[in-house]
């Protein structure tokens, strides 16, 4: 079983304020990626808080980003109009992972799915490590089916 977040975990949607940390956090989950100059993250990040659907959720620990999860709620013509989820960029600082933040994280957006009235939430990891997929297991979600991607070459 997962450690539970003490009471110094808190989350919340993102701000404007938070992209300094949310960048901290983003360089945690692929170190490899370029950095992204300041402009461009800015113009992204006002996007992303300004999309209807899109919630980036951060888990802060004493003040500090420690975790974070996008959820985006996509409205829906099937299953009697109920919309679904899709959760992306789940990341722990490394100096705060194995203390149970990404699974609330994950566990306040699944919640805030089903409040939006969702009838599912997705998610797809690129990790073949059976550690990360028993951590989504854990969280609650069963790996029943097949996914597909395409990237752009």
């Amino acid at each position: 079983m997962r450690p539970v977040p003490n009471l110094d975990f808190a989350i919340r949607p993102a701000a404007a304020g938070d992209l300094p940390g949310l960048t901290i956090l983003y360089q945690h989950l692929n170190p490899t990626d370029p950095f992204l100059e300041r402009a461009m993250a800015e113009e992204r990040f006002s996007a992303i808080i300004a999309q209807p659907g899109m919630t980036v959720f951060i888990g802060f620990a004493c003040d500090v980003a420690a975790a974070t999860v996008t959820l985006i709620v996509v409205p829906n013509l099937t299953r009697n109009g109920a919309s679904y989820a899709l959760i992306e960029n789940v990341v722990t600082h490394a100096d705060h992972r194995q203390r149970g933040y990404a699974g609330a994280v994950i566990g306040h957006a699944v919640t805030e799915a089903w409040k939006a009235g969702c009838y599912k939430v997705m998610l797809l990891t690129g990790s073949t490590n059976p550690a990360t997929h028993r951590f989504y297991k854990n969280c609650g979600f069963l790996q029943d089916k097949t996914g597909y991607q395409i990237r752009r070459p």
